[in-house]
């Protein structure tokens, strides 16, 4: 199948947003964890072990999915809105609706945590409840200068490692320290928890930047400027300043707090990222194949939402009883594995039926 052209659309956007959606899904059917119970050696677990977080100091493949994630969300909005404007919406109507989108996004991402608890909870830490934040932040800059919204987002990178390292409290004093530090002070104000593997809701602060530069990224992408160069050089220079601060040890790169060093880091890859996909699929129009990311990434919510949900509670379990009761013979972890592509297939097919359909569901 070959996707036709889209006015006012960025393929190599849709592209990377599927892939995003695909990766995540894999997450959620336990695919990885599965291929790193196979007994194939240590080069195959380091390999495989870039699928997940990095327990705290140090980067990963895995820890660059969530800023992807953020920072295509900025750069869909400004295309969707600079859109809506040019067919004659008022601002009014572009605001009530980021500002609408904004509390489902808060109501889906606490709500989850509900779901994962089997009960109900107050808990900050999901993606999409981080997001709703970013999402507003970024709203309210989407139509300032390029030069403005990079001051911005580095501002909100600054004021975030300011008060890791100066706001110094009794048990919490100790900056880039997991559970001591100033975004678990906070989880405590919020939520009276600290979340026992690291994450703080402070993020949504620091991260911010990933969704303001997305942003800047959709203006970039849908103007007269020239992009590929501004990416990669854009690109570059977040990576160095990453990957400085962790080697001088100003602001270490770890994720679970997302400092500084990490927060610029991750936002080095995604650019560079972006800029490859783009020059490939837009400037060189290779669209063979990228169907297969689209059709997930066009329906993005929702398969999230899915998969966090019943594919987590019901498909995984019920695709592994037939998947099992077939390959009885098989060596139980190459049944995992099976089980787990399989209802991933299922998944992406979910999404191939929709969008055949003409069926997208937004927020």
């Amino acid at each position: 199948m070959m996707l036709p052209k889209q006015e006012g659309r960025l393929l190599s956007l849709d592209v990377m947003r599927g892939i995003i959606m695909l990766l995540l899904a894999g997450e959620s059917c336990r695919l990885y964890e599965a291929l790193y119970e196979l007994e194939w050696g240590q080069g195959w677990k380091a390999f495989v072990s870039q699928f997940f977080h990095h327990p705290w100091h140090g980067l990963r493949f895995w820890d660059l999915v969530q800023p992807a994630f953020m920072f295509m969300a900025g750069a869909a909005m400004y295309i969707a809105v600079e859109r809506k404007r040019s067919k004659g919406m008022p601002e009014s109507s572009n605001f009530r609706h980021i500002a609408l989108r904004s509390l489902k996004l808060f109501l889906l991402g606490t709500g989850l945590h509900c779901v994962y608890q089997g009960k109900l909870v107050w808990e900050l830490w999901n993606v999409l409840t981080q997001l709703s934040f970013t999402t507003m932040v970024a709203y309210f800059l989407i139509h300032r200068s390029f030069r403005t919204q990079v001051a911005a987002a580095l501002l909100m990178i600054i004021l975030n490692d300011a008060l890791y390292q100066l706001v110094l409290l009794p048990g919490f004093d100790q900056p880039f320290t997991q559970g001591r530090n100033f975004g678990a002070y906070v989880d405590t104000l919020l939520m009276g928890k600290i979340n026992p593997d690291g994450w703080v809701a402070f993020n949504c602060v620091p991260t911010a930047a990933h969704t303001i530069l997305g942003v800047s990224a959709g203006k970039l992408l849908m103007g007269p400027y020239p992009k590929i160069k501004v990416l990669a050089i854009a690109g570059l220079a977040a990576l160095a300043l990453g990957y400085g601060l962790d080697w001088a040890g100003t602001s270490p790169i770890i994720k679970r707090i997302s400092t500084g060093g990490f927060v610029l880091a991750s936002l080095g890859w995604v650019v560079l990222i972006l800029a490859a996909l783009y020059r490939w699929i837009d400037i060189k129009d290779h669209r063979r194949y990228t169907w297969v990311a689209v059709v997930v990434g066009m329906n993005s919510i929702f398969i999230y939402i899915f998969f966090e949900t019943l594919g987590i509670q019901w498909l995984n379990g019920t695709v592994g009883i037939f998947v099992k009761g077939v390959t009885g013979w098989l060596p139980q972890g190459y049944q995992q594995v099976l089980t787990a592509l399989c209802t991933l297939v299922l998944e992406w097919y979910l999404c191939y039926w929709l969008y055949r359909k003409g069926i997208f569901f937004k927020l």
